[in-house]
């Protein structure tokens, strides 16, 4: 019976198979070590806004599967180029016949189940980062104003710096300050009655202005920066409400880290999808090369034809009869029924 996809490889083609296996192997080493510095940068700045994203977001999930698959690709790109060149001096490559076995199994279930699992992170990363988002937002904000209670003194810093090195303000725009108390009660003064009639006016007890905190400015605005009163028209003479863009950050930190995170998750995603194209076409070509080799007693310049395959002849048929034997083993044996009662012969009359 004939393995499964024979190529026939005469003494050129496996000289050029394996020429061209190095140029691959070093290619696949080197999109494997770029895709281990992009999954970390990711992973970084995952670490960096892990403030500003739910606790139940998995979002760390795609760097990390992806440092690992990334990994497996630079082995397998670096012992390719070995081994491929050694199998052009038959003195050489001997010790690789070993080695090209395990890899070829390591390559195959690790770092291609890796790379499939890694690229469906990556395609399911839009909608997970979306909800991570709108919550950890959601509770920075809420926490802001929050610099003395533990575990949340960092809080107002933290949303302060991503505002100035983000460009935004709030979670979709300026007007989320607008909807939540930022400012402690510890720097609100009780005798003022304006303080005390906008907490009285609240159902909640909050104290809500139409203002921002001062990282909501844009440093680039012509003028002073408006940060209280912004929905009074009468308030600032010379400032339209209809353009805060002029005197504030315009797009709110959602839009921002949103962006963000997908470019670098997409830049991740296509050097994940590469990696696997080279991955997969080295494999193959390692293992036709090592078949036509075992055919050749590892020389690759002897003389006549070989046959690369990728398995085995007979392997259906062996694994055909293995789920046969599975399958009756798992199969109950039919329980015997018991023997039936022969019905009792009846006396024949006396003569």
């Amino acid at each position: 019976m004939a393995p499964v996809l024979p190529l026939v490889l005469p003494l050129q083609p496996r000289i050029r198979l394996a020429q061209g296996l190095w140029l691959l192997s070093w290619l696949l080493a080197l999109v494997g070590g770029l895709t281990l510095l992009c999954s970390g940068h990711l992973l970084v700045q995952l670490w960096h806004l892990g403030t500003f994203l739910a606790p139940s977001c998995p979002v760390a999930a795609l760097p990390q599967v992806a440092l690992a698959a990334s990994a497996v690709a630079l082995g397998t790109g670096l012992v390719g180029s070995g081994a491929s060149r050694a199998s052009l001096d038959a003195a050489q490559y001997p010790p690789w016949r070993g080695v090209l076995g395990p890899l070829l199994v390591a390559g195959t279930a690790g770092g291609g189940g890796l790379l499939v699992l890694a690229l469906g992170l990556a395609l399911a990363l839009p909608g997970t980062l979306d909800t991570g988002l709108e919550e950890g937002l959601g509770t920075a904000l809420a926490n802001y104003k929050d610099t003395e209670v533990p575990g949340r003194c960092q809080a107002k810093r933290l949303l302060d710096e991503l505002q100035l090195r983000h460009h935004c303000c709030g979670r979709h725009g300026y007007k989320d300050w607008f909807g939540i108390q930022w400012v402690s009660n510890r720097y609100l003064d009780p005798n003022d009655q304006d303080v005390v009639d906008r907490i009285q006016s609240n159902v909640e007890g909050l104290y809500l202005i139409d203002g921002v905190p001062f990282s909501c400015c844009n440093p680039h605005s012509p003028r002073p920066c408006l940060q209280s009163q912004l929905s009074d028209p009468h308030a600032h003479p010379l400032f339209d409400p209809r353009q805060p863009n002029l005197n504030l950050w315009a797009q709110g930190c959602h839009e921002v880290l949103l962006g963000h995170l997908q470019g670098l998750a997409s830049t991740l995603g296509n050097m994940l999808a590469v990696t696997f194209l080279l991955q997969t076409l080295v494999l193959l070509g390692l293992r036709y090369l090592q078949t036509a080799l075992e055919g050749l007693g590892g020389v690759i310049d002897g003389e006549g034809e070989a046959q690369g395959y990728l398995f085995p002849a007979g392997l259906k048929d062996r694994l055909k009869t293995a789920w046969l034997q599975g399958g009756v083993a798992r199969r109950p044996a039919p329980e015997e029924a018991p023997p039936e009662e022969e019905p009792p012969k009846e006396g024949l009359p006396e003569a």
